[in-house]
């Protein structure tokens, strides 16, 4: 049922050429004359091109996106080059083309769009460019390509759609932190070390399966031996530096810097040489667990260059309900844009579970200035024994050093 307009439509406009023909043709012979004749041999080969059209096959056109490169930084630009080969070189008036982007990309500024008017003539290859100024962060498709071509007069169209797949991955964009590790354990109290993270390797207390992070000293290569898989020693640890780190991902218009704090947090962590883990609660829950290395990092970006801001859990109530949270024994660090009663109620209450302080990182926009009920929380969230951070976006650099200035 769809084909049968596009069919009515290509019938009639072949009609209408072939009554113009003939009505040039009729008015020449009648009428006579220089004129005359010349107007009917000035429309003869525009009708001869749109016949010639009419029977050129747009499957012959091979179509190619150029990408720099598959991963990106938020922010960042991106330049695609498209080319079209084709094996003959048939004239064409104009070819009209358009890259399908997704739409996230759609709505980034364009400085060339992606949709361009070119006049190939009888080249056999062309091409043109198109730079989107500042990536979001996210997983973006490239679908396909629609092209259309057509005659001066306007009587025949043709427009085809290829597919030409491709992907790309933004990371989100991060900032240099220096991590420092709060030594509030046993009797050291509340101070920030700047030495990177050591383990205390004077005694094993067993041994585990390897994991990626794992120093190349700790294999105990009896046991890995005996298991035929490598077994990395544990060792007894006087003080954990590990750190789980919880971000929020209700909708707010502070999401993006969440999201680039967090990436910022979890590579200075690690950068430092402690060990990091991470839970999510958007579309599903999704727990990292504990771990050390590049790859780990690559994971935890990867995952928060997809993650979406649609929780409709309170932040507190996943804090809640997660037993996760409970059985671990490490530092905690909760980054949000929404500071709430139940969530430095929950924050407290964990706290004191663990027997530890709670760190909460509120993430503003730049100059903005935290409400009378939020310095109320603030003020209430430190009497409990939760220690909460306010980091300006742009600003992470702060974060740790006002937590030592407290």
């Amino acid at each position: 049922m769809k084909r049968l307009p596009k069919l009515v439509r290509k019938v009639w406009k072949v009609i209408l050429l072939l009554f113009l023909i003939v009505l040039t043709f009729s008015y020449a012979m009648f009428q006579g004359g220089f004129v005359s004749w010349f107007l009917f041999y000035s429309f003869l080969p525009f009708a001869i091109y749109c016949v010639a059209l009419s029977f050129y096959s747009l499957n012959e056109l091979e179509v190619t996106r150029v990408l720099q490169k598959s991963d990106y930084k938020a922010g960042e630009p991106l330049k695609v080059a498209v080319s079209v080969k084709r094996a003959k070189s048939f004239p064409l008036f104009y070819l009209l083309m358009e890259d399908h982007l997704s739409e996230a990309l759609k709505l980034a500024s364009q400085q060339k769009k992606t949709k361009a008017l070119l006049l190939p003539g009888v080249k056999k290859e062309f091409s043109y460019e198109y730079v989107i100024d500042e990536l979001p962060r996210g997983e973006h498709l490239f679908e396909s390509f629609t092209l259309r071509i057509g005659d001066p007069l306007g009587l025949f169209e043709k427009e085809k759609r290829f597919t030409v797949e491709d992907k790309i991955i933004v990371y989100p964009a991060y900032s240099e932190i220096l991590y420092r590790t709060f030594e509030n354990q046993y009797d050291q109290g509340l101070t920030a070390s700047r030495e990177r993270v050591q383990r205390d390797t004077s005694m094993a207390t067993g041994v585990r399966d390897y994991q990626p992070g794992d120093r190349f000293s700790w294999i105990n290569w009896k046991a890995s031996a005996k298991r035929n898989v490598l077994m990395t020693k544990e060792f007894e640890q006087r003080q954990s530096h590990d750190v789980f780190v919880v971000m929020d991902c209700a909708p707010d218009k502070n999401f993006e810097p969440v999201v680039s704090f967090t990436a910022s947090l979890l590579r200075a962590i690690l950068k430092k040489g402690a060990q990091t883990g991470l839970l999510t609660m958007s579309n599903e829950r999704a727990s990292f667990p504990i771990r050390g290395g590049e790859q780990h990092l690559q994971q935890l970006f990867y995952h928060l260059a997809k993650i979406e801001a649609k929780c409709i859990t309170p932040f507190a109530k996943i804090l809640d309900t997660d037993g996760l949270l409970i059985q671990q024994t490490v530092s905690f660090m909760l980054v949000t844009a929404q500071l709430t009663k139940p969530l430095v109620e929950k924050a407290s209450f964990l706290g004191q579970r663990k027997g530890g302080t709670i760190t909460l990182f509120l993430i503003k926009g730049e100059k903005e200035s935290p409400s009378e009920n939020e310095r109320s929380l603030i003020t209430i969230a430190n009497a409990r024994g939760v220690r909460v951070v306010m980091v300006h976006e742009g600003e992470y650099m702060a974060a740790f050093s006002e937590v030592n200035a407290r």
